[in-house]
């Protein structure tokens, strides 16, 4: 967690790009995220000196050795070395040569200059940008969490802003989807609409707490900084910002890449991955012409909701699981195309739980009601029973403000000391990830009146696949004391009888 004082420079730099014109938060970070990149590519090159040196072989990507076509130096281009020079010589030197430089990158493979090459540099003046660079300075980049928390403290900022439309998950949920799935080191992890990245980031943070000792395989640790975590987006600044938090969580080589998960054919991939984490956007419709050609396989509609859903059963090799959060319509919907993709859920495959969330969980973006499915790929069925579970609380308000309800030890699905009832009731999260757990023993004990409950396949055949937890769940209804029906004449008989002695009484004081 990032100190009060390093939240403090790092909201007056903010406060200092709206002052100087930049007002949209994305483009903030973007530029921020442009700096940390050179930041990082200065750092690599002091290491391969450090191993020139070492094995007295030469380096093998000498990008800052030499001069430029004019005869200046490229080691002026290094950030320890602009870094120490007047602001005014700073500003000049990064927009008329580090980011042409930067361009000039692409084509080499490298992860960086991959979404190096549209960088555009668009820092007002030479103030705003030494003030940047000196908060960037200040923070010790070896320390993973350290910058890894900064990162997100300003990817909240794009939720805190409330504009652009982008549809950031809240961290909390993400963290319970991935608990839930517990990722493992020879897992191969995809979101395709990764967006921030916010899922890979988790699921790499959760392998660093429990299993630790992967790391120090060379094997498992070329495969988690090399091919376990896959993410895809169709925004440039998506990418670069989501790359960006994967690299500041020590994920050196994220495979984050342009793709129209959508219209793109994935028949490369298809069954590729054994964990898909995802919330993808859920825009309406897409013509025909533009639906890729081996989701049309999987289920003929236009509905972008039903087509990720295809997309994820497509990617997903036998065995693999998700966790993918889907608008209340997919559970319910009416038309063919609805009906037929759960029955491939529940029929085909192994349709393991289904999480309502409360419908403000993704204010202020909007108040969509929402929930998450989860299963496994099997393409032999194997849905017994499918376990529900209604969050009605996720520890922060429901309204756009979306302020938490408890302190922040006590706000995640694991949190560090046990929630009390009355705290329970403003965050459920943990208690949906314990019963989750339990979901094949006591949980199937469970009456359909309580917060979750099983219900068994056949249940659900005869509801026509319908995967609504009202469907499901029963009401209690609190038993009243009726009065015997003579009694109560008698007591109107009093009571008119009492009436019209009060009305007689009034009449002779008249």
């Amino acid at each position: 967690m990032i100190t009060g004082d390093l939240k403090n420079k790092v909201d007056r730099v903010w406060d200092a790009f709206w002052s100087g014109g930049i007002s949209n938060p994305l483009e903030v970070i973007e530029q921020i995220t442009y700096l940390l990149f050179i930041k990082r590519l200065d750092e690599l090159y002091y290491l391969a000196e450090k191993k020139a040196a070492r094995t007295g072989r030469p380096i093998e990507r000498p990008i800052f050795q030499g001069t430029d076509p004019e005869g200046r130096k490229m080691s002026d281009l290094r950030w320890s070395q602009f870094k120490e020079i007047a602001p005014g010589d700073m500003f000049a030197t990064v927009r008329d040569r580090v980011f042409p430089f930067l361009r000039t990158l692409g084509g080499d493979g490298s992860t960086y200059s991959e979404h190096m090459k549209d960088a555009r540099f668009t820092i007002p003046n030479a103030g705003l940008l030494s003030r940047v660079v000196d908060m960037l300075d200040d923070i010790d980049m070896a320390q993973r969490d350290t910058k890894g928390d900064l990162y997100e403290y300003m990817l909240g900022k794009i939720a805190t802003a409330g504009r652009n439309g982008q549809f950031r998950t809240s961290r909390h949920v993400i963290q319970l989807m991935v608990e839930m799935m517990q990722p493992t080191p020879d897992d191969k992890i995809c979101d395709p609409a990764c967006g921030t990245a916010g899922f890979l980031v988790e699921a790499g943070e959760y392998l660093r707490r429990h299993h630790p000792d992967a790391l120090h395989d060379a094997k498992q640790r070329k495969h988690f900084h090399e091919d376990m975590f896959h993410g895809f987006d169709f925004d440039g600044t998506m990418l670069r910002i989501g790359n960006m938090n994967m690299l500041l969580h020590g994920v050196e080589k994220p495979q984050i890449h342009y793709r129209d998960s959508l219209s793109d054919n994935v028949g490369k991939e298809s069954e590729e991955y054994s964990l898909i984490l995802a919330n993808p956007p859920f825009a309406g419709s897409l013509d025909y012409e533009s639906t890729s050609k081996d989701l049309q396989q999987v289920v003929k509609t236009k509905k972008t909701e039903l087509l990720f859903l295809a997309l994820f059963l497509r990617l997903l090799k036998p065995g693999g699981r998700a966790a993918v959060i889907v608008p209340d319509g997919v559970l319910f919907g009416s038309t063919k195309a609805h009906k037929e993709l759960r029955r491939i859920l529940v029929e085909e495959q192994k349709l393991d739980g289904v999480v309502k969330l409360p419908s403000g969980t993704f204010k202020p973006y909007s108040g969509v009601s929402t929930a998450i499915l989860l299963f496994t790929k099997t393409e032999s069925g194997g849905t017994d029973n499918v376990w529900f579970y209604e969050v009605t609380a996720d520890g922060w308000s429901l309204d756009d403000k979306r302020t938490p309800l408890l302190p922040p030890d006590k706000l995640s699905p694991v949190p560090d000391v046990a929630l009390t009832e009355e705290e329970h009731a403003k965050n459920n999260l943990p208690d949906a990830l314990a019963r989750w757990v339990r979901r094949d023993a006591d949980e199937l004990q469970r009456a359909r009146t309580e917060q979750s409950f099983c219900v068994p396949k056949t249940d659900i055949v005869e509801q026509g696949y319908d995967l609504s937890l009202n469907r499901y769940k029963e009401v209690v209804h609190e038993e009243v004391e009726h009065r015997p029906p003579l009694k109560i004449l008698a007591d109107l008989e009093r009571l008119e009888s009492e009436v019209q002695q009060g009305m007689a009484d009034l009449k002779a004081m008249l």
